[in-house]
């Protein structure tokens, strides 16, 4: 008989997931491991060996790890919800002209209510993964917090969760540096498995080239938005491009002409198959509008609050205030200009290391 009862463990195959695995039955859970098969490689039309949380290998390591430690496990078929949900959202939000995170759509829409049906089914009472985050309470409200590890910290994917699934969630590895959490791999006796590299591409994605995938994904796309203008901040047309849904936001590279002096992508038009380009003082806005607004910390944001506000994965955040909307969606008042803001993307709202809530980006502005 357990300790702490069920707990429903999300295991890919890697360090991180065995890891937690081990840290769960060790403080007297019984575990129950689970993979999620979320993409067939084949389908995605690369040339590059199959790598990530869904390859075959990985499914194969995940079951073998828990045969070795004495868990019941199972795998999960969720490629039809996820390719309804996560992959045409993400080639939805393209043809949009927006640049959508198919990784926070995944982790807190489809993986995380998938865990929830699958934990209901076997009586678990728990769900625990190998997220780098910790989870905490005040009020009766629970958030996310940043982890240790603030090089490793994915406190930003997870902004999308529900007070339920934080309530029944644990990330034991939120208080643990990735080498602690290597030496805890080899002092469970998974020497090999405490030198496994990671993968940081999209898993559907896997050679990194998202415009061969829409290519593949969309029957003539290519035919028919090539051609389409470059306009200056101006309206002036200054060249002619392979496409708006190949390009985004604060992009240098690969425009495919030169223009005399570094010229970034300011603004996609998909109506009018237009990319507008400017220089890097063009980039930068004092504001931003926020919708699919999900709150953690606080029930609402209607007298307004001074947050730092991430814009991307990697990015340091910046001071802002941020104020609920009738409408439900959240302006941000950046208290410095900030480069880059990318329709699409989400923006995470911190106070401190809490999460106070996250969106998508909507749109932004310079006043």
């Amino acid at each position: 008989m357990s300790k702490h009862g069920r707990v429903l463990v999300a295991m890919s195959g890697g360090i991180d997931s065995t890891v937690t695995a081990m840290m769960m039955h060790e403080q007297g859970y019984e575990v129950v491991g689970v993979t999620m098969k979320t993409w067939d490689y084949a389908n995605a039309g690369g040339d590059k060996k199959e790598t990530g949380c869904c390859s075959l290998d990985s499914i194969n390591d995940a079951r073998q790890i828990s045969v070795d430690m004495g868990f019941h496990h199972f795998i999960v078929d969720i490629r039809e919800e996820f390719g309804d949900y996560v992959i045409d959202n993400f080639v939805d939000e393209y043809l949009a002209g927006r640049t959508p995170n198919p990784c926070v759509l995944c982790n807190t829409h489809i993986k995380w209510n998938s865990l929830l049906r699958r934990a209901d089914a076997l009586d678990c009472e728990f769900i625990a993964t190998g997220h780098y985050a910790k989870l905490n309470q005040v009020n009766g409200r629970h958030y996310v917090s940043k982890a240790k590890d603030l090089h490793k910290d994915q406190s930003y994917v997870l902004w999308g969760l529900s007070q339920e699934c934080m309530e029944r969630s644990r990330f034991p590895l939120g208080g643990y540096t990735k080498p602690e959490v290597r030496q805890l791999a080899r002092d469970f006796g998974y020497e090999e498995l405490s030198k496994k590299g990671e993968s940081f591409e999209i898993c559907f994605v896997p050679d990194n080239d998202y415009r061969g995938f829409l290519k593949r994904q969309v029957d003539g796309l290519e035919e028919r938005v090539d051609g389409g203008d470059f306009m200056n901040t101006k309206g002036e047309i200054i060249g002619k491009h392979k496409g708006y849904p190949f390009y985004t936001i604060g992009q240098r590279k690969g425009l495919g002409m030169a223009f005399g002096k570094p010229m970034f992508v300011t603004e996609i038009k998909p109506d009018t198959n237009t990319v507008i380009l400017g220089e890097e003082n063009e980039l930068y806005r004092n504001g931003m509008t926020v919708g699919n607004v999900n709150l953690m910390k606080y029930d609402n944001l209607k007298d307004g609050k001074e947050v730092i506000s991430q814009i991307r994965y990697n990015d340091k955040g910046a001071y802002s205030t941020a104020k609920e909307m009738d409408n439900g969606q959240v302006y941000v008042d950046f208290h410095a200009n900030v480069k880059g803001v990318a329709p699409g993307q989400s923006a995470v709202f911190y106070e401190g290391d809490d999460v106070v809530g996250g969106g998508h980006i909507m749109g932004s502005s310079l006043k």
